[in-house]
């Protein structure tokens, strides 16, 4: 316990005495002023709280006084009131003594009249029954009389042999019989409703009809109703398979929400209807289990042959749906609600798996839908290469207004490509969308996004678009004419695909339709290689179109002139200008899309000018020797040279530049220039216009070509070929031929 204080003013044993002495000795005057007024405040206002606390203290003293007052007056009241109340009880206990002791004698009596009373009731119930069973009939108030009848029924039967109730037992069960056709008229009336049909049921119940027979009953009217809805399935798909009736049909959501709303929300109805009637229900067949498993199994094939007809017609409308007659967000909510409303009948039904059949039309849904994408961005590339020949067929491409329109059909090209993947991966991506239930599948979503988006969608219209292509390298084909250059721009489009798009396409694909990064696919490398080799393929045909446009003017230049019978040479023959002009064209032409390339360092501008004077001077001292050797000595000759020379592959492959393509063109046309020498007969003057159309090719060819020795090479054998067919072999003076090509 704590030690009193008694300098503690809020202790109970302060000592004034010692805390004054305390505070005089401690503390100086003007401090002892401040404490004296502090002293006062605080004796004030515990004076005034004290005032507070008396004064609260007696209104509740008055008032507990007044109701105290109040109690002793109420109880007074209650205490007279509780004697009076004891005086009538006992009053009561009198007279009833005394009415008892008065009815003892004939209490007997009085149970046996009660007893008497009621017998006579029954039977007076007994006797009216036939008529209140007739009159429920006639009122098609048939529950009144099936529960009166079933109260009776045990007595009836067991009373029957009486002559009394003979014939109130005839009578009723002659109404009964009516009572019970009139029941199945209603039940297998066609607007019978389902609560009147369940009422039927158990009315049935009550009067024990076999739940076999009731089992059938119920399925065939429900068979009936059921039947009407897959009907009106059923023309909604024969008019939408008729191409002068689709304008009556309704679209797949409609039809759709027809079978959901329509026959699955009844089949739904008529399985619960049915369990709570005749599975849930005991009673309503006998105690075993075997009777429950019998309504079960006719139920299931019941809803099995119904199902089966609802997912034939539904399949083959779903299937038969396509990109332009529904947006893919409708063609995805149409799936998910039937998907959806398949679930509740497997809830009901929990031996069958109609989700399942489902799931799997919804797979295939999915699938035709992205092999539809496919056509659908199949045919627009289709469209993309008409538009693009259109375009560069239009006119000739030499002028300067149409300096880059090979360029823009690249990039047209291109831009289309990445609209039409953008277009297609944004409307199939719909079947992937959180909300729609079948996408959180986990097979399903994988084998969408992989298998049918990935493959057989963005990979497969790659590859589609590399056949097609491919087509048009075909010789003989039609597709090419008048537009060899839609190959010179398919194969820049290929380059480009292959070092930047491809890789943006999947990537994006990859974005789009991918929940497990560490599960992502890679780029296919053989889209990387395919692209490649078609871009390949494609200049190389090019290369090949070009040579042969040009051979085909050299070569009928050349059949259809008599070079024995020529006049001696004053200019260049127009074709070899043509030829110039047209490969100054290829070459403004190639250079729009590809690089200029590398090309072989070879000597100065003036030796070019120079080198064909030694092929000259060369065959013209060779041509001075001739006239002392036979055909087979010059001959052999040439051949000799030939193995010292280089060879020069014709029809080979070509790189990526403008370059090599020309070089390539230039080969198959000069190639074909030295066949056909090889097979005409010259003359002098034929062979001398050989010599200057050779020397004029040699001034303008060689700025194509990456390799001027090969112009060289191949214009020398042209030359040579010449004075080996020449019948008089005398070439012209270098200087004449000069100011030939000179003039040009």
């Amino acid at each position: 316990m704590a030690q009193r204080n008694p300098l503690d003013l809020n202790q109970p044993g302060f000592d004034p005495d010692q805390y004054l002495c305390r505070v005089l000795k401690e503390e100086a005057l003007p401090d002892l002023i401040e404490h004296e007024i502090e002293l006062q405040q605080q004796i004030k206002s515990l004076d005034s709280d004290m005032q507070t606390l008396v004064y609260e203290n007696y209104n509740k003293f008055i008032t507990a006084t007044d109701t105290i007052r109040k109690m002793k007056q109420d109880f007074g009241q209650m205490e007279q009131e509780m004697e009076k109340l004891a005086g009538n009880m006992s009053a009561i206990n009198q007279f009833s003594a005394q009415v008892t002791a008065s009815l003892d004698p004939n209490r007997g009596k009085i149970r046996k009249l009660s007893e008497t009373h009621a017998i006579l009731k029954r039977l007076q119930f007994l006797y009216d029954l036939p008529a209140r069973l007739q009159s429920c009939l006639e009122s098609e108030n048939y529950r009144p009389a099936v529960l009166a009848f079933c109260k009776v029924q045990s007595v009836l039967e067991s009373y029957r042999h009486l002559t009394a109730f003979q014939q109130i037992h005839a009578d009723c069960l002659e109404i009964m019989g009516k009572l019970k056709a009139a029941l199945y008229l209603k039940f297998r009336r066609k607007s019978s409703t389902t609560r009147e049909l369940a009422e039927c049921i158990e009315l049935f119940t009550m009067l024990k009809e076999p739940a076999e027979i009731l089992c059938q009953e119920f399925l065939a009217h429900a068979e009936i109703r059921l039947m009407e809805d897959l009907e009106q399935l059923d023309e909604q798909l024969a008019w939408w398979s008729d191409p002068e009736r689709r304008h009556q049909a309704v679209d797949i959501l409609t039809f759709v929400d027809m079978g959901s709303n329509g026959f699955l929300s009844n089949v739904c109805l008529v399985v619960a209807s049915y369990n709570d009637m005749f599975v849930c229900r005991v009673e309503m067949s006998t105690d075993d289990e075997e009777s429950n498993e019998l309504a079960k199994r006719k139920l299931i094939f019941f809803v099995s042959t119904l199902m089966e007809r609802y997912f034939n017609s539904a399949k083959q409308r779903i299937l038969r749906e396509t990109v332009d007659s529904s947006t893919c967000e409708v063609y995805v909510r149409a799936l998910d609600r039937f998907s959806r409303r398949l679930q509740a009948i497997d809830r009901l039904i929990t031996e069958t798996d109609y989700s399942r059949v489902g799931f799997k039309l919804v797979q295939e849904a999915a699938s035709l839908r992205c092999r539809q994408y496919l056509s659908y961005l199949n045919n627009e590339f289709q469209s993309s290469l008409v538009e693009v020949r259109e375009l560069v067929s239009a006119k000739p491409l030499s002028t300067d207004a149409s300096q880059k329109l090979l360029l823009a059909s690249v990039q047209k090209i291109h831009a289309k490509l990445m609209e039409r993947c953008k277009t297609a991966q944004a409307d199939v991506k719909a079947f992937v969308q959180p909300e729609v239930m079948f996408a959180n599948n986990r097979s399903f979503y994988d084998h969408f996004c992989k298998v049918d988006v990935r493959e057989n969608m963005v990979v497969a219209h790659f590859t589609d678009m590399f056949a097609a292509s491919e087509e048009l390298c075909q010789h003989g084909t039609e597709k090419l004419v008048g537009s060899p250059l839609l190959l010179l721009v398919l194969s820049r489009h290929y380059l480009d695909l292959n070092q930047s798009t491809i890789g943006y396409v999947m990537t994006l694909t990859r974005e789009h339709f991918s929940q497990d990064e560490r599960n992502v696919l890679g780029i296919p490398p053989t889209l990387f290689q395919r692209s490649k080799e078609v871009a390949q393929k494609l200049v190389n045909h090019f290369v090949h179109q070009e040579g042969l446009s040009i051979s085909q003017m050299i070569r009928k230049s050349v059949e259809t002139r008599d070079w024995l019978a020529t006049n001696e040479p004053r200019n260049v023959r127009a074709v070899m200008k043509r030829v110039v002009e047209e490969l100054t064209v290829i070459d403004q032409q190639v250079g729009q899309l590809f690089e200029e390339g590398n090309r072989k360092e070879t000597g100065s501008g003036s030796s070019r000018r120079t080198r064909p004077s030694v092929v000259a001077a060369r065959s013209q001292s060779r041509s001075a020797k001739w006239t002392n050797y036979s055909p087979v000595d010059t001959s052999l000759l040439s051949n000799i040279q030939k193995l010292f020379s280089e060879r020069i592959e014709i029809f080979g492959s070509v790189d990526f530049s403008k370059v090599s393509i020309l070089t390539g063109v230039i080969k198959i046309g000069l190639k074909t220039f030295l066949e056909c020498v090889r097979l005409r007969t010259f003359g002098k003057f034929g062979l001398q216009q050989i010599q200057v159309d050779s020397y004029y090719m040699q001034q303008y060819l060689w700025r194509f070509v990456s390799d001027e020795n090969l112009v060289t090479i191949l214009l020398d054998e042209i030359v040579s070929s010449a004075v080996q067919r020449c019948l008089e072999p005398i070439l012209m003076e270098q200087s004449v031929v000069e100011a030939i090509c000179d003039r040009g």
